[in-house]
């Protein structure tokens, strides 16, 4: 069964709880461990109400206006790529992983103003690479922007694959068609002995009969 709500009038503007002025209802750990304890609220009654009737107009003013500046911010955010240069290893992994808090400031040092608290990472960035990364004020507000992680000095894996390719060694070999020819207009050994071997018995014949 769940447990019963109470209901609590807003002494300050809680995010995504309500404005000052605001009777808002929260489960009962809620208001005893956090609202009640840092003044936030405290019980409503209609004195209290129509005495921050004035301050609610207020905030709900200041809220709009920073609702429209988050609007702004979110058309400005899309297709930026933030860059990060970080200190690594030879293998490219980061001494640290990327932090919202690096992100949110970078953001700021680009001129984007993100608070950290919207800034939205899926996964643990721990190497050079390239990344995304949400932007979300609210449910309707929100973006993606791209992050560039970056090396702060040249890694010698990465030159090497950049380096160009030596050029072929000379050589001084002879043409396939040449030593072809070669190798024709030299006589076979076999050949060179068969002759001869005939010259030789051609020549003893003629010794027999001169004799």
């Amino acid at each position: 069964m769940a447990a019963r709500k109470v209901e609590l009038l807003l002494n300050k503007t809680v995010e995504n709880l309500g404005l000052i002025g605001d009777v808002v209802k929260v489960k009962p750990g809620y208001a005893r461990n956090y609202l009640l304890p840092h003044a936030l609220a405290e019980a409503p009654t209609p004195e209290k109400i129509e005495a921050l009737k004035s301050e609610r107009a207020k905030a709900a003013a200041e809220m709009e206006k920073m609702r429209a500046d988050r609007a702004a911010l979110i058309a400005r955010l899309e297709g930026v790529t933030i860059k990060l240069v970080r200190s690594v290893n030879d293998q490219g992994a980061l001494y640290g992983a990327v932090t919202h808090r690096d992100i949110s400031d970078q953001l700021a040092a680009d001129g984007f103003p993100v608070d950290m608290r919207a800034v939205r990472l899926g996964m643990t960035i721990r190497r050079i690479g390239s990344y995304s990364c949400a932007i979300v004020f609210d449910r309707e507000l929100r973006t993606e922007i791209g992050i560039e992680v970056a090396p702060d000095r040249t890694l010698e894996m990465y030159a090497r694959t950049e380096e160009p390719s030596a050029p072929a060694e000379e050589t001084t070999e002879e043409p396939a068609a040449e030593q072809a020819e070669a190798k024709e207009a030299k006589p076979a050994k076999g050949k060179a002995k068969a002759d001869g071997d005939e010259g030789g018995v051609a020549t003893k014949s003629a010794r027999t009969r001169k004799a």
